[in-house]
């Protein structure tokens, strides 16, 4: 899908008034539908966890297969309150000077104007990628995926393909491998090889930590400067056949991967 033309975001669609908002949280639809749409399972699944009592909704326990709910309504499973907002997978090339936060007064721009409104519901990029990082990032509103793709024990692997200002000796990419010190916590490069046999100021680089900044600050530990860094890899996703600036939404095939690991 190609960009559509940059514009702000705001915390509701625009030019719907207050009553049309209102009226969207009012409607009602079915129990199994709302707990589907949250992302918990499917709707055959969620009768199930209707009928054997796992289901809230203001509190109280529901067992109704009939049980109509609205927007506004606290639907809880395992005590945990669920949204039946569309949930939303996308995949970025990111371009270089964009930023990765929803909002940022001091941004010239962030990768949400990439997006603008072809998007209704609201997403938030995965994880961080810098101003002048480019590369593959995912945007979703599913908290839970995202807090499986960026918390540390998981141990997401990410793939980088970085340019440095003078050629990297062998030693230095056994350091690599070694382990170079940051903050006082031992970064090791899980692989790390030359990009191109022919020009050994690229570096491919494979590793889990989300320290900030990581890669740039690994390669100027060992005297050197990163002059372009591009990441190829993410939880599974590449950006072939995405060109630089555009996105598109995650396939069915490619979420179902997302959600069960694996990659």
């Amino acid at each position: 899908m190609e960009n559509r033309k940059p514009s702000s975001r705001s915390s509701s669609r625009p030019g719907r008034s207050a009553a049309a908002e209102k009226g969207k949280s009012d409607d009602k639809f079915r129990l199994n539908r709302f707990i589907a749409n949250s992302g918990v399972c499917s709707r055959r699944e969620a009768d199930a966890l209707i009928q054997n009592g796992l289901i809230t909704v203001n509190g109280n326990v529901v067992t109704d297969l009939s049980t109509r709910v609205t927007h506004s309504d606290d639907v809880r499973y395992k005590n945990k309150r669920l949204s039946a907002e569309k949930k939303v997978y996308i995949l970025m090339n990111k371009p270089k000077g964009y930023v990765t936060t929803v909002e940022d007064p001091h941004a010239d721009h962030t990768v949400l104007e990439l997006i603008g409104d072809a998007c209704p519901e609201r997403v938030y990029p995965v994880g961080r990628l810098d101003k002048a990082t480019t590369g593959v990032l995912l945007l979703t509103n599913d908290g839970d995926l995202t807090g499986k793709l960026t918390h540390p024990k998981y141990s997401r692997k990410k793939i980088y393909h970085v340019f440095l200002d003078n050629p990297v000796t062998k030693n230095d990419l056994f350091t690599l491998a070694e382990g170079v010190e940051l903050d006082g916590e031992v970064i090791v490069a899980d692989a790390v090889s030359y990009a191109d046999p022919e020009d050994k100021t690229q570096i491919g680089i494979e590793l889990h930590s989300g320290q900030n900044r990581v890669i740039r600050r690994m390669f100027e530990k060992l005297g050197y400067k990163v002059k372009k860094l591009d990441r190829v890899y993410f939880a599974g996703l590449t950006k072939k056949n995405l060109p630089r600036g555009k996105w598109r939404f995650l396939t069915d095939k490619e979420i179902s991967i997302l959600k069960r690991g694996n990659f």
